[in-house]
């Protein structure tokens, strides 16, 4: 029996053996077993709740902060389309669907007058990545931000969670791993919309200036480690423009791995750990990967 024989009748897109690389800013990694693109929340509820527990289930947003492996990932992939693509604005308060860039969050927040979402500019992918990893930059972090999420379990049970729930920490939501978020509320404060949106322009301008986002990347490939900044300590050890097949770590931002020619998800991991080695050797320091790695290593 094939795996799409076991899973249920939906009114999305279900299809069987696709690439992800087309799906991924590093644009490198096997294919997946299944993937589901469901039509709606109740769509994605009712496929949780009849998927056999034993069939592996996660969901890919635009993968602009993932490797997926040569080998290609076992069971289902989900990836939220149109239906969690919805932005709000009421008051203060911003509600988002998960499948949402995180800049178009920022940018409609600014054309309501509020702030505090400014740094969603500088964020690459969703608010679903966004509410995982607690992401951030230039000052500001989702936990700063968010009142509460939406998410179904694996059962296809639906919650609402409000931020301490969330379990934030740098980079890291102590949240239930098998839950998909769906939606989210943020609340920022007043502030002139033009002012609001020069900030916006200010952080696209440094982000512009200082990271490679015109190549294949996958954003910040380590965390900072407490007390030190991971690109320092990368080119310290001399990784700048370290390159291992067609994987390199960007001479412009030394924490960004690209996949300057033609490189596989094998080349680009093994930059990483070999990155990891080097700092860890050369500067007693032990760097935790940021970048999110799936699925099976090849043969």
């Amino acid at each position: 029996m094939s795996l799409l024989d076991r899973l249920p009748d939906v009114r999305g897109s279900l299809r069987a053996d696709v690439p992800l690389a087309p799906y991924t800013w590093l644009r490198v990694g096997g294919a997946v077993e299944a993937l589901f693109m469901p039509k709606d929340e109740a769509d994605l509820a009712h496929f949780l709740s009849s998927t056999p527990d034993d069939i592996p289930v996660q969901v890919l947003g635009v993968a602009s902060n993932t490797l997926v492996r040569d080998g290609g990932v076992k069971g289902v992939v989900i990836r939220l389309g149109p239906a969690f693509g919805k932005v709000e604005t009421q008051g203060l308060r911003v509600t988002a669907g998960t499948a949402v860039l995180d800049k178009t969050v920022a940018k409609k927040a600014a054309e309501a007058g509020i702030a505090g979402l400014e740094f969603y500019a500088g964020v690459p992918g969703t608010i679903g990545g966004a509410l995982r990893m607690n992401a951030g930059c230039y000052g500001g972090e989702t936990r700063d931000v968010l009142v509460s999420v939406v998410a179904l379990d694996r059962t296809g049970r639906r919650q609402v969670m409000d931020l301490a729930e969330m379990d934030y920490s740098y980079r890291h939501s102590g949240a239930p791993k098998d839950l998909i978020f769906t939606e989210a509320t943020f609340e920022g404060h007043a502030d002139k919309p033009e002012a609001i949106k020069a900030r916006m322009d200010d952080i696209t301008t440094k982000r512009e200036s200082s990271q490679p986002i015109r190549e294949k990347t996958g954003g910040s490939t380590f965390k900072n480690p407490e007390g030190h900044s991971s690109w320092k300590l990368i080119d310290a050890a001399g990784c700048r423009g370290l390159r291992i097949g067609g994987a390199q770590m960007s001479e412009q931002h030394c924490n960004f791995m690209i996949n300057a020619d033609g490189a596989t998800a094998t080349d680009l991991e093994t930059l990483g750990e070999t990155v990891r080695a080097k700092v860890l050797e050369t500067q007693g320091v032990e760097l935790d990967w940021e970048v999110r790695r799936i699925g099976e290593r090849s043969c």
